[in-house]
Protein backbone atom coordinates (compact mmCIF):
# COMPACT_ATOMS: atom_id res chain seq x y z
CA UNK A 1 0.00 0.00 0.00
CA UNK A 2 0.96 3.39 -0.88
CA UNK A 3 2.33 5.51 2.37
CA UNK A 4 1.41 8.74 -0.02
CA UNK A 5 -2.51 6.88 -0.30
CA UNK A 6 -3.30 4.98 2.82
CA UNK A 7 -6.79 3.06 3.54
CA UNK A 8 -9.20 5.72 4.77
CA UNK A 9 -8.89 5.02 8.67
CA UNK A 10 -12.68 5.68 9.25
CA UNK A 11 -13.41 3.38 6.24
CA UNK A 12 -12.54 0.21 8.53
CA UNK A 13 -15.69 -1.92 8.42
CA UNK A 14 -16.51 -2.40 12.23
CA UNK A 15 -13.95 -2.71 14.74
CA UNK A 16 -14.98 0.04 17.14
CA UNK A 17 -12.50 -1.23 20.32
CA UNK A 18 -9.75 -0.63 17.55
CA UNK A 19 -10.92 2.83 16.59
CA UNK A 20 -11.45 4.10 19.96
CA UNK A 21 -7.84 2.99 21.36
CA UNK A 22 -6.18 4.28 18.60
CA UNK A 23 -7.71 7.65 18.47
CA UNK A 24 -7.12 7.88 22.67
CA UNK A 25 -3.43 7.09 22.43
CA UNK A 26 -3.16 9.75 19.78
CA UNK A 27 -5.16 12.33 21.86
CA UNK A 28 -3.59 11.11 25.01
CA UNK A 29 0.64 9.45 24.94
CA UNK A 30 0.33 9.64 28.49
CA UNK A 31 -1.85 6.41 28.57
CA UNK A 32 1.14 4.44 27.66
CA UNK A 33 0.62 2.93 24.11
CA UNK A 34 -1.49 0.70 23.03
CA UNK A 35 -1.37 -3.12 21.84
CA UNK A 36 -3.48 -4.15 19.09
CA UNK A 37 -3.76 -8.38 19.24
CA UNK A 38 -5.02 -10.63 16.38
CA UNK A 39 -5.21 -13.03 13.50
CA UNK A 40 -3.40 -12.02 9.98
CA UNK A 41 -5.31 -10.16 7.93
CA UNK A 42 -8.10 -8.27 10.29
CA UNK A 43 -6.53 -4.88 9.57
CA UNK A 44 -4.10 -3.45 12.34
CA UNK A 45 -1.45 -2.62 10.46
CA UNK A 46 -4.24 -0.88 7.76
CA UNK A 47 -5.94 0.88 10.73
CA UNK A 48 -2.41 2.00 12.20
CA UNK A 49 -1.43 3.28 9.02
CA UNK A 50 -4.70 5.05 8.12
CA UNK A 51 -3.41 7.35 10.98
CA UNK A 52 -1.93 9.28 8.97
CA UNK A 53 -4.97 11.62 7.93
CA UNK A 54 -5.86 12.61 11.24
CA UNK A 55 -2.74 13.17 12.93
CA UNK A 56 -2.28 16.75 14.57
CA UNK A 57 0.09 19.15 14.31
CA UNK A 58 3.24 18.80 16.77
CA UNK A 59 5.67 21.09 17.62
CA UNK A 60 9.35 20.22 17.22
CA UNK A 61 12.60 21.26 17.65
CA UNK A 62 15.89 21.29 15.28
CA UNK A 63 19.32 22.74 15.64
CA UNK A 64 21.54 23.38 13.36
CA UNK A 65 25.20 23.28 12.59
CA UNK A 66 26.07 25.98 15.18
CA UNK A 67 23.73 24.93 17.56
CA UNK A 68 20.98 27.10 16.87
CA UNK A 69 17.45 25.79 17.98
CA UNK A 70 14.51 26.58 16.25
CA UNK A 71 10.76 25.74 16.06
CA UNK A 72 8.56 24.78 13.59
CA UNK A 73 5.28 22.66 13.57
CA UNK A 74 4.52 19.80 10.84
CA UNK A 75 2.36 16.85 11.20
CA UNK A 76 3.17 13.93 13.35
CA UNK A 77 4.21 10.85 11.25
CA UNK A 78 4.49 7.13 11.50
CA UNK A 79 8.07 5.26 12.18
CA UNK A 80 8.00 1.72 11.42
CA UNK A 81 9.96 -0.30 13.54
CA UNK A 82 11.78 -3.15 11.11
CA UNK A 83 11.39 -6.59 12.53
CA UNK A 84 15.08 -7.32 12.43
CA UNK A 85 16.05 -3.95 13.88
CA UNK A 86 19.27 -4.43 16.05
CA UNK A 87 19.79 -2.36 19.40
CA UNK A 88 22.10 -0.16 17.39
CA UNK A 89 19.37 0.99 14.82
CA UNK A 90 17.04 1.83 17.61
CA UNK A 91 18.74 3.31 20.52
CA UNK A 92 21.94 5.13 17.68
CA UNK A 93 25.13 4.11 17.53
CA UNK A 94 28.70 4.54 16.15
CA UNK A 95 28.16 5.88 11.90
CA UNK A 96 30.59 3.27 10.68
CA UNK A 97 31.43 5.25 7.41
CA UNK A 98 32.61 8.30 9.76
CA UNK A 99 34.55 5.92 11.53
CA UNK A 100 36.22 4.12 8.39
CA UNK A 101 36.56 7.55 5.91
CA UNK A 102 37.18 9.94 8.52
CA UNK A 103 38.81 8.21 11.55
CA UNK A 104 36.47 9.75 14.12
CA UNK A 105 33.72 8.57 16.23
CA UNK A 106 30.53 9.93 15.59
CA UNK A 107 27.28 9.08 17.11
CA UNK A 108 24.10 8.87 15.26
CA UNK A 109 20.76 8.89 16.28
CA UNK A 110 18.47 5.79 16.02
CA UNK A 111 14.53 5.02 15.39
CA UNK A 112 13.85 6.14 18.93
CA UNK A 113 15.29 9.75 18.37
CA UNK A 114 13.24 10.02 15.24
CA UNK A 115 10.12 8.36 16.62
CA UNK A 116 9.82 11.79 18.85
CA UNK A 117 6.83 13.41 18.64
CA UNK A 118 5.79 10.99 16.55
CA UNK A 119 4.02 7.38 16.62
CA UNK A 120 6.15 4.58 16.50
CA UNK A 121 4.31 1.33 15.18
CA UNK A 122 5.92 -2.49 16.15
CA UNK A 123 4.43 -4.76 13.99
CA UNK A 124 5.12 -8.46 15.41
CA UNK A 125 6.33 -6.95 18.55
CA UNK A 126 6.20 -10.37 20.11
CA UNK A 127 9.10 -11.55 17.56
CA UNK A 128 11.49 -8.55 18.64
CA UNK A 129 14.14 -9.42 20.39
CA UNK A 130 13.56 -8.80 24.15
CA UNK A 131 16.32 -6.24 25.04
CA UNK A 132 15.62 -4.05 22.22
CA UNK A 133 11.30 -4.37 23.26
CA UNK A 134 12.97 -3.45 26.56
CA UNK A 135 14.85 -0.42 25.42
CA UNK A 136 11.85 0.73 23.46
CA UNK A 137 9.20 0.51 26.47
CA UNK A 138 11.84 2.15 28.94
CA UNK A 139 12.43 5.19 25.86
CA UNK A 140 8.63 5.22 25.87
CA UNK A 141 8.26 5.57 30.08
CA UNK A 142 10.90 8.19 30.67
CA UNK A 143 10.71 10.35 27.56
CA UNK A 144 14.19 9.98 26.47
CA UNK A 145 16.80 7.97 24.84
CA UNK A 146 20.35 7.33 26.68
CA UNK A 147 23.20 6.44 24.12
CA UNK A 148 26.47 5.29 25.78
CA UNK A 149 29.40 4.00 23.33
CA UNK A 150 32.94 4.23 25.44
CA UNK A 151 33.57 7.65 26.44
CA UNK A 152 30.94 9.37 24.26
CA UNK A 153 27.35 9.79 25.04
CA UNK A 154 24.45 11.46 24.02
CA UNK A 155 20.88 11.88 25.46
CA UNK A 156 18.11 11.95 22.84
CA UNK A 157 14.28 13.52 23.55
CA UNK A 158 12.16 10.58 22.52
CA UNK A 159 8.19 11.12 23.29
CA UNK A 160 6.45 9.49 20.83
CA UNK A 161 2.85 7.40 20.84
CA UNK A 162 3.73 3.66 21.15
CA UNK A 163 1.90 0.93 19.05
CA UNK A 164 2.76 -2.80 18.63
CA UNK A 165 0.70 -5.51 17.00
CA UNK A 166 0.92 -9.05 17.36
CA UNK A 167 -0.64 -12.28 15.97
CA UNK A 168 -0.63 -14.70 18.97
CA UNK A 169 -0.79 -17.59 16.97
CA UNK A 170 3.31 -17.22 16.93
CA UNK A 171 4.07 -16.58 20.33
CA UNK A 172 2.75 -14.37 23.23
CA UNK A 173 4.54 -11.71 25.21
CA UNK A 174 6.59 -11.84 28.06
CA UNK A 175 4.14 -10.82 31.21
CA UNK A 176 6.63 -7.87 32.23
CA UNK A 177 6.28 -6.41 28.59
CA UNK A 178 2.90 -7.13 28.71
CA UNK A 179 1.82 -4.83 31.21
CA UNK A 180 4.05 -1.47 29.74
CA UNK A 181 1.55 -1.35 27.14
CA UNK A 182 -1.52 0.38 28.27
CA UNK A 183 -4.40 -0.52 26.67
CA UNK A 184 -4.83 -3.53 24.93
CA UNK A 185 -7.34 -4.33 21.88
CA UNK A 186 -8.11 -8.07 20.72
CA UNK A 187 -9.02 -7.13 16.98
CA UNK A 188 -11.34 -10.31 16.07
CA UNK A 189 -12.28 -11.46 12.55
CA UNK A 190 -15.77 -10.29 11.92
CA UNK A 191 -18.02 -13.33 11.42
CA UNK A 192 -20.98 -11.64 10.43
CA UNK A 193 -21.10 -12.23 6.28
CA UNK A 194 -22.26 -8.61 5.69
CA UNK A 195 -19.28 -7.55 7.18
CA UNK A 196 -17.07 -9.54 5.21
CA UNK A 197 -18.77 -8.88 1.99
CA UNK A 198 -18.33 -4.91 2.54
CA UNK A 199 -14.23 -5.79 3.41
CA UNK A 200 -14.33 -7.09 0.68
CA UNK A 201 -16.05 -4.52 -1.22
CA UNK A 202 -13.92 -1.34 -0.06
CA UNK A 203 -11.08 -3.46 -0.38
CA UNK A 204 -11.77 -3.83 -4.53
CA UNK A 205 -12.88 0.25 -4.42
CA UNK A 206 -9.76 1.51 -3.08
CA UNK A 207 -7.21 -0.90 -5.52
CA UNK A 208 -9.42 0.18 -8.31
CA UNK A 209 -9.23 4.24 -7.57
CA UNK A 210 -7.47 4.93 -4.14
CA UNK A 211 -8.34 8.67 -5.01
CA UNK A 212 -12.06 8.54 -5.51
CA UNK A 213 -12.10 6.10 -2.85
CA UNK A 214 -10.29 8.25 -0.27
CA UNK A 215 -12.32 11.54 -1.36
CA UNK A 216 -15.44 9.61 -0.36
CA UNK A 217 -13.94 9.31 3.55
CA UNK A 218 -12.32 13.04 3.02
CA UNK A 219 -14.71 15.38 4.97
CA UNK A 220 -15.63 12.99 8.10
CA UNK A 221 -11.79 12.32 8.45
CA UNK A 222 -11.39 16.37 8.33
CA UNK A 223 -13.81 16.38 11.25
CA UNK A 224 -12.00 13.43 13.09
CA UNK A 225 -8.65 15.18 12.56
CA UNK A 226 -10.06 18.84 14.10
CA UNK A 227 -11.69 17.14 17.20
CA UNK A 228 -7.79 15.36 17.71
CA UNK A 229 -6.43 18.49 17.74
CA UNK A 230 -9.59 19.77 20.02
CA UNK A 231 -9.17 17.24 22.17
CA UNK A 232 -5.52 17.74 23.00
CA UNK A 233 -6.01 20.73 23.96
CA UNK A 234 -8.04 20.42 26.33
CA UNK A 235 -7.06 17.25 27.99
CA UNK A 236 -4.22 19.26 30.05
CA UNK A 237 -7.48 20.78 31.86
CA UNK A 238 -9.31 17.50 32.18
CA UNK A 239 -9.53 15.85 36.10
CA UNK A 240 -11.22 12.26 37.11
CA UNK A 241 -14.49 13.31 39.38
CA UNK A 242 -13.85 11.86 42.86
CA UNK A 243 -16.88 9.65 42.32
CA UNK A 244 -15.31 8.20 39.15
CA UNK A 245 -11.76 7.25 40.92
CA UNK A 246 -13.80 5.21 43.66
CA UNK A 247 -15.29 3.33 41.23
CA UNK A 248 -11.89 2.68 39.19
CA UNK A 249 -10.13 1.93 42.35
CA UNK A 250 -13.30 -0.10 43.42
CA UNK A 251 -13.03 -2.43 40.38
CA UNK A 252 -9.32 -3.19 40.16
CA UNK A 253 -9.42 -3.99 43.59
CA UNK A 254 -12.41 -6.58 43.45
CA UNK A 255 -10.41 -7.96 40.06
CA UNK A 256 -7.24 -8.28 41.84
CA UNK A 257 -5.05 -6.82 39.81
CA UNK A 258 -1.48 -6.49 40.66
CA UNK A 259 0.16 -3.78 38.19
CA UNK A 260 -0.71 0.09 39.20
CA UNK A 261 0.10 0.33 35.99
CA UNK A 262 -4.10 -0.49 35.50
CA UNK A 263 -5.03 2.70 37.30
CA UNK A 264 -2.69 4.80 34.79
CA UNK A 265 -3.78 3.77 32.15
CA UNK A 266 -7.88 3.61 33.13
CA UNK A 267 -7.49 7.25 34.13
CA UNK A 268 -5.38 8.27 31.27
CA UNK A 269 -7.71 6.45 29.01
CA UNK A 270 -11.11 8.06 30.82
CA UNK A 271 -9.34 11.94 30.56
CA UNK A 272 -8.67 11.09 26.82
CA UNK A 273 -12.21 10.04 26.54
CA UNK A 274 -13.90 13.19 28.34
CA UNK A 275 -11.11 15.34 26.14
CA UNK A 276 -12.37 14.02 23.08
CA UNK A 277 -16.24 14.68 24.14
CA UNK A 278 -15.45 18.33 25.43
CA UNK A 279 -15.72 17.85 28.32
CA UNK A 280 -13.17 19.06 31.37
CA UNK A 281 -14.39 16.06 33.90
CA UNK A 282 -14.22 12.49 33.58
CA UNK A 283 -16.72 10.58 35.27
CA UNK A 284 -17.97 6.86 35.76
CA UNK A 285 -19.45 6.62 32.34
CA UNK A 286 -15.67 7.03 31.00
CA UNK A 287 -14.12 5.09 33.31
CA UNK A 288 -16.78 2.48 31.88
CA UNK A 289 -16.35 2.57 28.24
CA UNK A 290 -12.63 2.23 28.57
CA UNK A 291 -12.28 -0.23 31.17
CA UNK A 292 -11.98 -3.10 29.53
CA UNK A 293 -9.19 -1.94 27.20
CA UNK A 294 -7.22 -1.00 30.02
CA UNK A 295 -7.62 -3.96 32.40
CA UNK A 296 -7.74 -6.52 29.33
CA UNK A 297 -5.17 -9.47 30.49
CA UNK A 298 -3.92 -7.80 33.73
CA UNK A 299 -5.32 -11.00 35.91
CA UNK A 300 -2.52 -13.12 37.26
CA UNK A 301 -3.48 -16.48 38.35
CA UNK A 302 0.22 -17.17 39.28
CA UNK A 303 0.58 -13.81 41.60
CA UNK A 304 -3.04 -14.95 43.07
CA UNK A 305 -1.70 -17.81 44.13
CA UNK A 306 1.70 -16.83 44.88
CA UNK A 307 -0.24 -13.79 47.27
CA UNK A 308 -2.48 -16.70 48.97
CA UNK A 309 0.90 -18.53 49.74
CA UNK A 310 2.76 -15.70 50.94
CA UNK A 311 -0.79 -14.71 53.19
CA UNK A 312 -0.66 -18.33 54.56
CA UNK A 313 2.94 -17.86 55.61
CA UNK A 314 2.50 -15.01 57.24
CA UNK A 315 -0.46 -16.19 58.86
CA UNK A 316 1.12 -18.84 60.46
CA UNK A 317 4.65 -16.48 61.32
CA UNK A 318 2.09 -13.92 63.06
CA UNK A 319 0.35 -16.55 65.23
CA UNK A 320 3.72 -17.96 66.24
CA UNK A 321 5.08 -14.13 67.15
CA UNK A 322 2.25 -13.52 69.06
CA UNK A 323 1.90 -16.80 70.92
CA UNK A 324 5.63 -16.51 71.96
CA UNK A 325 4.91 -13.39 73.09
CA UNK A 326 1.93 -14.59 75.34
CA UNK A 327 3.86 -16.75 76.70
CA UNK A 328 6.66 -13.97 76.99
CA UNK A 329 4.13 -11.54 78.35
CA UNK A 330 2.78 -14.40 80.91
CA UNK A 331 6.29 -15.05 82.36
CA UNK A 332 6.88 -11.68 83.25
CA UNK A 333 3.66 -11.34 84.70
CA UNK A 334 4.87 -14.31 86.87
CA UNK A 335 8.22 -13.19 87.81
CA UNK A 336 6.32 -9.41 88.87
CA UNK A 337 3.84 -11.41 91.09
CA UNK A 338 7.05 -13.53 92.42
CA UNK A 339 9.37 -10.54 93.51
CA UNK A 340 6.09 -8.70 94.59
CA UNK A 341 4.32 -11.71 97.22
CA UNK A 342 5.60 -11.37 100.41
CA UNK A 343 7.00 -15.01 101.44
CA UNK A 344 4.55 -17.04 103.38
CA UNK A 345 5.87 -17.82 107.47
CA UNK A 346 4.88 -20.64 108.69
CA UNK A 347 3.46 -20.04 112.00
CA UNK A 348 4.54 -23.63 113.22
Amino acid sequence: MDELQPFPFLALVGQPELKTALVLALVNPQIGGVLLIGPYGVGKTTAVRGLIDVMPLVDVEETDAEGNATTHRRPMRIIELPLNARMEDVVGGINERVAIEQQRVMLDEGVLARAHRNLLYIDEVNLLDARVVDAILDAAAQGRTFVRRGPMTRLYPSQFVLVGSMNPQEGVLRPQILDRFGLRVWVAPLMEREHRLEIYRRARSFRENAETFRAAYAEETGKLKQEIVAAREILPYVTIDPDAERFAIECIQQLAIPSHRAEIALFEAARARAAADFRISAGIEDIRRVAILALRQRRSVQIDAYAETIATEDAVITRVIEAASGQKSRRRRATRRARTTPPTVDAG
